[in-house]
């Protein structure tokens, strides 16, 4: 009797589904194909997961794939990040694939079984132009540029703790500097176009917000955002929805209203008064100040090296970008199309700043999937100090790549701010799985440094890596991106101190400088 009731229950409601599918006029599909149809739309929403599990071989799926996420998963639970068998890459036939070449033969090489991974900066950030706050950074890898707001409050929470643990570096994205960004990690402020934290109210820049945001907080540099890969030379809309009392607060903005954010800096308008603008924020802070940037057209890149050749004003460091950048949602065209990839666009910036002889003077940060071994190691050989890592980090706290950032659905609650959502993400366990994650990554950077013959990842040079062309040409990262000698590589005296300072005791999480 209460399966026939079940029974008769489920065929009314599919005989509502289908004479609704008949009416409605939206979905073509629905009217022609009533209750059935819907399938169709269910498969479509689950795509990107079958994709994921079902139908994708482990070489096979962007942005990262099951290969990819497998390694950080696994780095991130200390579990056997070992894979078997020989490689799922076509390495036969494949074209632009890297390949590192081992020496026979090495000098002395830094001790591997610290479980700390130490590995700091080959350079003084802030040093060259002699900034009062001038340090050495104690980690290459630290974690990248990602708001609160566009991610949770949990998230950031999770990542600020590992951070901490792990030796490294926060950058709070140009969301400001939020509470939860304040869990023992030292942080890279970044000040974007709409200046949030330190805006007056008509959103101009506030000096005096700036340094009282600097003093209650351990920020040690501060990067002036230009652009991003994801989005470059687009401003954004902040709809009144999700402007809440806290993000309000934060950002400095009128809670439950539309914020929209310019494309473009107010507080400067070419090189020159934007290299005014660096100065006068590290005069008045003391603390190193760079500029973060995708790359474009390079008449900008060309006009800051010419004026910094002078020697009287310049930026600390740069941090480049890739155009498959991907933390920020933006329309198709700016993610498929506007920006270079960053090998191709860092490889341009550090040419012009090289030919006026100044690589030695500022350190270079590079950002777009670089938080992988292979795109690592690349990024250092063409002259990367540093690496930021965004959706690797993500992975690591247990993002799955559902690509649901937009939407604020992400199942995972990492880029979420739905409460029922957020509250799958447990800070403290999350903390020390992204914590696991960046000393793994410095391990593999040193195990590689290591296979080269060097002691450090910015030791490796463009002729130690070659990118083939399927089985019948290789050419050297020199060649491939027209590098002249010595290019890429650190000064004498810059690579005798590093190589000293790892092989020759233990190495301090940060060094202070004088």
């Amino acid at each position: 009797m209460r399966a026939r009731s079940i029974g008769a229950a489920a065929a009314t409601a599919l005989a509502l589904v289908a004479a609704r599918d008949l009416v409605q006029k939206k979905h073509a599909l629905l009217r022609n194909f009533p209750v059935i149809g819907h399938a169709r739309y269910l498969l479509e929403t689950i795509g990107p997961e079958l994709r994921q599990y079902v139908v994708t071989s482990n070489e096979e799926e962007r942005p990262f794939s099951r290969d990819q996420r497998t390694w950080i998963y696994a780095s991130a639970k200390e579990e056997n990040n070992y894979f078997g068998f020989g490689t799922d890459v076509d390495v036969e036939h494949v074209q632009g694939h890297a390949y590192v070449k081992q020496r026979t033969f090495a000098g002395t090489l830094p001790d591997l079984h610290d479980p700390q991974a130490p590995l700091p900066s080959a350079k003084v950030l802030g040093g060259p132009r002699g900034r009062a706050k001038a340090f050495r950074p104690a980690s290459v890898v630290n974690i990248s540029a990602m708001s609160f707001g566009s991610l949770s409050g949990a998230a950031v929470t999770a990542l600020n703790k590992g951070a901490a643990l792990a030796g490294a570096m926060q950058n709070t994205g140009e969301g400001g500097l939020s509470p939860y960004h304040r869990n023992g990690g030292d942080l890279i402020l970044q000040i974007g176009t709409s200046y949030f934290g330190c805006r007056n109210e008509d959103g101009t820049f506030s000096l005096d917000k700036l340094k009282e945001v600097v003093a209650g907080a351990p920020v040690r540099a501060i990067e002036i955002k230009l652009s991003q890969g994801a989005k470059p030379g687009l401003g954004g809309m902040l709809p009144g929805a999700k402007v809440t009392a806290e993000i309000a607060g934060i950002r400095g903005i009128p809670a439950g209203k539309d914020c929209a954010s310019p494309s473009r800096h107010t507080a400067f308008h070419d090189v020159d008064s934007m290299l005014d603008f660096v100065e006068l924020i590290a005069a008045e802070t003391g603390l190193p100040v760079g500029i973060k940037s995708a790359v474009g057209e390079m008449s900008f890149w060309q006009e800051l090296a010419t004026l910094m050749a002078r020697g009287d004003r310049g930026v600390d460091f740069v941090t480049i970008d890739g155009g498959e950048g991907g933390t920020g949602a933006a329309p198709l065209i700016f993610t498929d199309s506007v920006s270079l990839p960053f090998r191709m666009g860092f490889s341009r910036v550090y040419s012009t700043f090289a030919e006026q002889g100044l690589t030695d003077d500022l350190t270079f940060i590079g950002s777009g999937k670089l938080g992988l071994p292979e795109n690592a190691a690349v990024a250092f050989a063409l002259g990367v100090d540093m690496i930021n890592v965004a959706r690797e980090a993500m992975l690591s706290i247990g993002c799955i790549q559902a690509q649901k950032c937009h939407t604020d659905k992400c199942p995972t609650g990492i880029a979420t701010q739905n409460p029922w959502l957020t509250r799958g993400v447990d800070a403290p366990s999350k903390a020390t799985r992204a914590a696991v994650y960046l000393r793994t990554l410095r391990k593999e950077l040193l195990k590689v440094s290591g296979a080269v013959g060097v002691a450090h990842p910015a030791l490796i040079t463009t002729t130690d890596i070659e990118i083939m062309n399927g089985d019948y040409e290789a050419r050297t990262l020199a060649s491939v991106y027209g590098y002249k000698d010595g290019w890429g590589e650190l000064g004498p005296e810059l690579a005798q101190e590093i190589t000293a300072l790892l092989t020759t005791g233990p190495t301090p999480l940060r060094k202070p400088v004088d």
